[in-house]
């Protein structure tokens, strides 16, 4: 098996891509649609095999600096950056419509800060949005919402971006696009003797070392630094990561083909990603579940009210709580969807009555699979 085989449809159900600026828009502020035209179909094999994919698509500022005619690509100032933003974005999420919807797939506009990914209910939120989608056969077009965003509360990159991304959607790899085609052991635009890095299975120091922090086109906000902090990201919660050339046609088919980049090694997917949720000390409450709650927790399933038998405990919506049997007994730990004034009222309830009960029904489950770690 080929590094490049840990992203394919029928080990990564579940892949976010990268796109960086410098393949979507050119020197000038244009849409490069040659080259978008070949990642579109390579898209499309892979949705066609099955793969669910989000995307998170740099570009919007550049497009609206040119658009505006701000000089720096309008990064000279936060206030540019936001004013490009705010119509680059309607122009970005326009290319990537027609784009998919030429080919039979619908794509979602997800506008994110850095507060959404970082404030557990809205984090929740966040991955409830994409999980639908991505089920629906949607592709979701992610950017940060750099209109609001300010030096204080802004990823700052789209690597990074991406990684807490993939957290969100549960999924199983991260692919980079970039304007470089892999972590090399110099910078390689300085050194013609450098050597590509084909395989991390760990980030260690001297992998750190090797980052250099320029963005070789200049027109991004990312370099390698920020692609080793996405990839500490991603593999620390199960995801392999990969950095590859974007700069050719059909790049995603190239790199199945040629498994050309370089691949950073997860370290098991579910395992990882839900080890903090098992490991975890603090607790905001307790949920006591019946019998055949117990066995469809153990078979994999979500907690559904109609399972629960008593609450004990405050909690919000988003906090750690643990699952226990009637006889005291931890069974799970997993991030609660209601408050708990309206979970003491739905539980022993079908997941059908929520909404008569309480006027709102935003989700089925007290505590979904995808943020459940069964102990």
């Amino acid at each position: 098996m080929s590094e490049a085989d840990r992203f394919s449809p029928a080990n990564c159900p579940r892949l976010i891509l990268k796109v960086g600026s410098a393949l979507l828009v050119d020197d000038e502020g244009r849409v490069k649609r040659a080259w978008l035209e070949t990642f579109a179909s390579d898209l499309v094999e892979r949705t066609s095999a099955g793969q669910e994919i989000a995307l998170v698509s740099s570009g919007a500022i550049a497009l609206g600096a040119r658009r505006l005619g701000l000089p720096g690509g309008g990064r000279n100032s936060l206030e540019d950056a936001q004013a490009s933003a705010a119509t680059g974005q309607i122009a970005l999420a326009q290319v990537w419509a027609e784009l998919l919807s030429s080919r039979g797939l619908n794509a979602a506009q997800v506008l994110v800060t850095l507060g959404d990914l970082e404030d557990r209910r809205r984090y929740l939120n966040a991955s409830a949005t994409l999980g639908r989608l991505l089920t629906l056969g949607v592709v979701p077009i992610v950017n940060e919402n750099d209109t609001v965003a300010t030096e204080r509360i802004r990823f700052g990159d789209n690597d990074r971006l991406a990684a807490r991304v993939g957290q969100a959607a549960n999924a199983q790899g991260v692919i980079l696009l970039s304007d470089i085609d892999g972590l090399y052991d110099s910078n390689p635009m300085r050194n013609p003797d450098a050597k590509m890095i084909p395989v991390v299975p760990t980030i260690s120091a001297e992998i750190e070392a090797m980052a250099d922090t320029g963005s070789a086109s200049g027109m991004g906000s990312g370099g390698m630094v920020s692609k080793i902090e996405a990839a500490r990201i991603a593999t620390g919660s199960g995801m392999h990561m990969a950095i590859i050339s974007g700069r050719i046609p059909h790049a995603l088919r190239r790199f199945t083909e040629t498994a050309h980049g370089t691949v950073f090694v997860g370290d098991g997917t579910a395992a990882a990603r839900k080890a903090w949720l098992a490991g975890g000390i603090s607790e905001g409450g307790t949920i006591i579940v019946d019998a055949g709650a117990v066995e469809a927790l153990r078979r994999g399933s979500s907690l559904l009210p109609a399972g629960a038998l008593r609450i004990e405990g405050e909690f919000h919506r988003g906090d750690l709580v643990v699952i226990r049997d009637s006889s005291g007994r931890r069974i799970a730990r997993g991030l609660c969807e209601y408050d708990y004034d309206d979970a003491c009222k739905i539980i022993g309830r079908r997941s059908e009555d929520i909404l008569h009960i309480l006027g709102y029904a935003p989700r089925s489950a007290l505590v979904h699979r995808s943020h459940m770690a069964v102990l």
